[in-house]
């Protein structure tokens, strides 16, 4: 008998929560991530309460859990419902500590899933003073890749007023966050 795509979620999500083998707890977020890219899977990973193991895993040790569950958080929040309840859940605070990330992936699906998380509402939070700043030095990055989605980041998610401000206190300040490593 096959299973059904509920099932099979919640078999991941049992297996993630049970195993105790790093690899396995890798491979299954990996799995659950890729599952996220799938809007008819969104209803069974809120109701098997994945945005929480992905929210929850952002505060790991293992670099790739947190690369896995942003990416699986940056898949999700595209939908509405998931928006909102990452946004309830206090979940920009968990996003903007991932822009610190060493593995440029994380860095990419943290700094995308802070543009899909920008609402009148949220704004303040996802604009915030050091995340402006933040965006300004990945603009200057060597890395393509970063600097053009930091640099839509500013045009489109912050006023120019924002931006001036940063600019001034970064030639005030340490540069506090680093770029991530290629």
């Amino acid at each position: 008998m096959e299973l059904g795509r509920l099932e099979y979620l919640q078999a991941l999500v049992t297996e993630f929560q049970v195993t105790d083998s790093a690899d396995a707890k890798e491979q299954v977020l990996a799995n659950l991530a890729n599952f996220a890219y799938d809007p008819q899977n969104y209803e069974h990973l809120r109701r098997l309460q994945v945005l929480d193991l992905f929210l929850d895993a952002l505060g790991e040790d293992s670099e790739a859990l947190v690369e896995f569950a942003m990416g699986g958080l940056c898949n999700l929040c595209l939908d509405k419902a998931n928006k909102e309840y990452i946004l309830e859940a206090n979940g920009v605070e968990s996003v903007i500590n991932c822009l610190s990330s060493p593995n440029e992936e994380t860095v990419m699906s943290a700094v995308t899933t802070l543009m899909y998380l920008s609402t009148p509402q949220s704004r303040r939070q996802t604009t915030a003073l050091p995340v402006v700043e933040c965006m300004l030095r990945f603009s200057l990055s060597a890395n393509r890749r970063l600097s053009n989605l930091a640099t839509l980041f500013l045009e489109d998610y912050c006023t120019p007023l924002q931006v001036e401000e940063a600019k001034t206190l970064s030639k005030h300040t340490a540069v506090g966050i680093p770029l991530p490593k290629d």
